[in-house]
């Protein structure tokens, strides 16, 4: 059972991301992982970025999760991510909330660089 709280703040959750980093020596553990996620799961995957990119401290490829799959895709990410570093976050609509408070971390946990939701020096977020 859920509390209005609850469903409110799922209201706002439009769906899911997984970001994998990889450093250079660990690129092909990466794109193996990522054929394993497109050959397993009917989800939209990025581009392997072999750059920092945005808020993402180095290379990375992400996977786009509906609401739906959150709850096959991610446990499997968990045993299957190859020692891999993984976030997960929620859609939101809030960047500086979706990749802090609400995040979730596999492996180690990443500093981020949130200076790049800002705009005129002011974090772009609504208020979740």
């Amino acid at each position: 059972m859920t509390n209005k709280c609850e469903e409110s703040f799922m209201s706002k959750v439009s769906g899911f991301h997984a970001h994998v980093y990889f450093d250079p020596a660990q690129r092909d553990e990466a794109v193996y992982l990522r054929r394993e996620v497109d050959s397993r799961f009917r989800v939209r995957l990025g581009s392997v970025q072999d750059v920092a990119v945005g808020p993402h401290p180095k290379g990375m490829f992400q996977i786009v999760i509906a609401n739906d799959q959150f709850g096959t895709v991610v446990p499997w990410l968990m045993l299957n991510r190859r020692g891999l570093d993984v976030l997960v976050h929620p859609e939101t609509g809030d960047d500086v909330a979706d990749h802090t408070r609400f995040a979730l971390w596999m492996g180690q946990d990443l500093p981020l660089e949130l200076d790049v939701f800002c705009e005129n020096n002011q974090y772009r977020t609504t208020t979740a």
